[in-house]
């Protein structure tokens, strides 16, 4: 990675356009996942580097993932007909091929050498980390190897598997560093990856579905492709209801602290000022943004909970 900026000074800031790192949703798994841990844990040396190790890394296997996708997007021209008839919409800059600052191959090698290095650290993370459970081991794996497949290679997200990956990810990254430093997951631990997993599932419908023509043309089946108009807004609502009753049953059924609905009405309320403004009034990009602000607003009002909860 080093020696790609380096031979090319004057395209780092591409090549930061290229891996997303203005999207930072996922590496709230790392927080999150500390803030579930038991407090002795907390400050343990040993938890913190494998928590280190493990998020450095994650940076790295995403702007694989998403150079990747950029790439793919760039020759089968979805990413032209998706940005390029309204570039004031959606911010034209943050596709660095299609402004010319990259080319293909530039982007295709920034890509490996960023999976070579993310793969590296998660190595390193579970040689040092406290738990390296197989099933830790494993998911940590299927993680790595779907986020670079996503749209290389086998191409899952062209595969229908799309809206799939979006939340199992996330999902799999507050799992993986737990078992890396805790070695098992409560079950509230377990409610709570669901929910950072939902997030940006719940964003990604709705870009999904604004470039559902585009999408088309290349044959990408997301869901706002294979359903029709009204299919895929159920479907959306679906997703969204989904999340709300996770949080209203996880308490009634103990998973969660009875007061955790309570807790958590910040959150529900603006998911529903989402989908009022997505489905309802048909704002998918503002519905986007509303989801952005929500997935956060989740994580800063768990991460609220499991520290006061520590302390208390």
């Amino acid at each position: 990675m080093t020696a790609i900026l380096t031979a090319a000074p004057g395209k780092v800031g591409a090549y930061a356009r290229l891996a997303k790192l203005d999207v930072w949703d996922y590496y709230l798994a790392l927080p999150l996942a500390w803030s579930l841990l038991a407090p002795a844990l907390s400050f343990d040396g040993r938890v913190l580097v494998t928590l280190a190790l493990f998020g450095v890394g994650t940076v790295f296997v995403v702007a694989a993932a998403v150079a990747f996708d950029d790439v793919t997007g760039f020759v089968d021209g979805s990413d032209g007909a998706n940005y390029g008839p309204n570039p004031s919409a959606r911010k034209l800059a943050r596709k660095p091929l299609l402004t010319g600052e990259l080319t293909v191959t530039e982007a295709v090698r920034f890509g490996w050498v960023a999976a070579a290095v993310g793969a590296g650290l998660w190595a390193l993370c579970a040689a040092v980390a406290p738990f390296a459970h197989l099933w830790t081991v494993g998911l940590a794996a299927l993680c790595l190897v779907t986020a670079v497949q996503y749209s290389w290679g086998l191409k899952i997200s062209y595969h229908g598997w799309q809206e799939v990956f979006l939340a199992g990810f996330g999902v799999g990254l507050v799992l993986c560093a737990i078992g890396f430093t805790q070695g098992a997951v409560s079950g509230f631990g377990i409610v709570q990856s669901v929910l950072f997993g939902l997030g940006p599932l719940l964003f990604g419908v709705y870009s999904n579905t604004r470039d559902a023509e585009g999408d088309a043309a290349v044959g990408r089946p997301t869901a706002a492709v294979l359903l029709s108009d009204t299919g895929n807004r159920l479907f959306i609502a679906g997703l969204s209801v989904a999340e709300i009753a996770l949080i209203v049953l996880s308490a009634g059924l103990g998973a969660a602290p009875w007061w955790f609905s309570l807790a958590m009405m910040p959150a529900i309320l603006l998911r529903v000022a989402q989908l009022r403004r997505g489905v309802g009034i048909g704002d998918l990009l503002g519905a986007r943004t509303l989801g952005l602000r929500a997935h956060r607003l989740t994580f800063a009002l768990l991460f609220a909970i499991n520290v006061l909860g520590a302390w208390l």
